[in-house]
């Protein structure tokens, strides 16, 4: 089933080359989130400064778009609402069937954007979400330009860290890492690689997932980024110069998240250090087993566990503390990095993943993910040397909120995305 959205359209020339017909397909897509459906609306916005824009998404997602559109219109930006025949929504989020609905989903969307191809005839199309290499995107099958991602999910925990997982932990790294093995035996999968005319990756690791799969042409591109209201909310939080020294974590408590790993470090900085504070923030499957691992080490009296806070409330702690640890196992993303730097607070991660691109040794550091026992041995270390030096942190701060200003802004994705399309319709031009 189809329905189409068409807010009024502009004929405003752009002086940013040329103007034109884009369709984008973000199976996930919603104002005022983060996180996937986040990434769909801010490309969105961004696409349409420069070029005449259809997106194509789920139906579902009409009742959040439309009360925003009516308050804060897209004059260049027209939806086209899909979504699959009644005997076929077994969609439920966060369970095994979502995958499956998305996968199908796909081929629906795909005779969706060739029926709108005939009747608007795009220059180019776009994969948004979902941000994962292993799944396709039939939209590659129409005759133009098809730009795959940005994608990722070629992360995987390291082997040696998975002893430190619990059994449902090891679990899910399994089923993950099945799921991709299953994926490179996809047709779907492969033909959506091989039609990509350029494929954006969000780290290292995803780059040689999609290079092996036939992607030729690949570039690594974050697919986070901050809106200027969010950047000037987090800009705006003050530095923090009064004991104790505290550090933070935050995001959905899963295994692969690595908090148990930030805990066992801060277990031995503790030792140096008996006034420090650790706070996590957030809920998830793994919240028993932190409260009892930090009573295991016997730091349960400098350990707060806060669960799932309001926005407003996380970011008033977020102020309260002096440092993010997020030692994630594999996150393409790494959303809550961006937002401490964003605030001028150094980031302690692994070198890992998204993280270990956004984060740079001016704005935090990147513990090398050798072993378990090295690992938090070095965290333990960067917390002890970020403790003692105030200093470093305020300049670590300071070169994170500039980074955040100049690499992950939207406005700049949204012309970097721009220079892009010119590029590649430059090239098909002088090709023909």
């Amino acid at each position: 089933m189809v329905t189409t959205q068409q807010p009024p359209s502009t004929t405003e020339a752009t002086d940013s080359g040329q103007r034109l017909k884009v369709l984008i397909s973000a199976y996930t897509c919603e104002p005022g989130k983060g996180s996937e459906p986040g990434v769909g609306w801010n490309v969105v916005q961004q696409v349409s400064r420069f070029h005449e824009t259809w997106v194509i998404t789920r139906a579902d997602r009409r009742e959040k778009i439309d009360p925003e559109l009516a308050k804060n219109p897209l004059p260049n930006v027209h939806f086209i609402y899909y979504e699959l025949p009644w005997i076929l929504r077994f969609y439920r989020k966060g369970t095994r069937l979502q995958s499956l609905h998305y996968y199908l989903w796909q081929y629906g969307a795909a005779l969706a954007a060739r029926r709108a191809h005939r009747q608007h005839k795009f220059d180019l199309a776009q994969h948004v979400t979902y941000v994962r290499y292993w799944n396709p995107s039939l939209i590659s099958l129409l005759p133009i330009p098809f730009i795959w991602g940005p994608v990722g999910g070629g992360e995987s925990a390291p082997r040696s860290f998975y002893k430190t997982l619990s059994q449902r932990g090891r679990f899910f790294e399994f089923l993950r890492d099945l799921a991709r093995d299953v994926a490179h035996f996809d047709p779907a999968v492969h033909l959506t690689a091989r039609r990509a005319h350029i494929g954006l990756a969000t780290t290292r690791e995803s780059e040689a997932k999609m290079r092996s799969l036939g992607c030729k042409n690949i570039e690594i591109v974050s697919e986070t980024s901050l809106p200027v209201d969010e950047r000037q909310k987090l800009n705006a939080l003050p530095a923090r110069s009064t004991t104790p020294f505290r550090l933070v974590s935050l995001g959905r408590l899963l295994d692969w998240k690595g908090f148990h790993l930030g805990l066992m470090a801060f277990a031995q900085f503790l030792k140096t250090h008996p006034d420090a504070e650790y706070w996590v923030i957030g809920k998830g499957p793994q919240q028993a087993y932190l409260e009892s691992l930090v009573k295991e080490l016997g730091i349960s009296h400098r350990v707060k566990i806060w669960g799932a806070l309001p926005r407003a409330q996380t970011l008033e702690k977020l102020s309260e503390c002096d440092v993010l640890v997020h030692p994630s196992l594999h996150d393409s993303g790494g959303w809550v990095c961006l937002e401490a730097m964003a605030s001028g607070r150094p980031v302690i991660c692994l070198d890992l993943g998204g993280p270990g691109v956004q984060v740079t040794d001016e704005t935090g550091f990147r513990v090398r993910a050798g072993t378990p026992e090295q690992a938090i041995a070095d965290m333990a270390q960067v917390m002890e040397r970020l403790a003692n030096d105030p200093d470093l942190r305020q300049r670590m701060g300071a070169a994170g909120k500039q980074r955040v200003e100049t690499a992950f802004d939207w406005n700049a994705k949204g012309e970097q995305l721009n220079a892009l399309y010119q590029r590649i319709m430059a090239s098909r031009k002088a090709r023909a």
